[in-house]
């Protein structure tokens, strides 16, 4: 069985272009370190009548949509390899462009680590 990572966050929508700018450069990163799989997603339908709709269980304000995120790796242990790698590389120090500021707020990111219980 895999090992996920998870991330929800509330993103400006003015903000999108940066953010997958940024999500790009963070994927190949990640790649590159041995993660299986990364995935970011934005929201496009988040008009659920049967459930919460995510926009509303992160806050996100008129303007804001929801980012959902993945990375999946092979074991928690190839999770704590894999990200030691990456935190340790110099091109995450250059997500950002100098003078630039993250296109989202970083304590509304909500983040865990998950084990898979079912595979389809």
């Amino acid at each position: 069985m895999a090992y996920v990572d998870g991330f929800v966050l509330p993103l400006p929508k003015k903000n999108l272009a940066a953010y997958k700018v940024m999500a790009k450069k963070a994927s190949k990163i990640w790649m590159d370190h041995g993660a299986v799989e990364y995935r970011e997603t934005v929201g496009e339908d988040m008009s659920a009548t049967f459930c919460m709709p995510m926009t509303k269980l992160s806050k996100c304000k008129p303007s804001e949509t929801v980012v959902f995120a993945w990375i999946v790796y092979k074991s928690k242990k190839h999770r704590d390899a894999v990200n030691k790698k990456v935190m340790k590389d110099p091109r995450m120090n250059q997500m950002i462009a100098p003078g630039e500021k993250m296109p989202f707020d970083c304590k509304k990111m909500g983040y865990g680590g998950f084990e898979v219980i079912v595979e389809g």
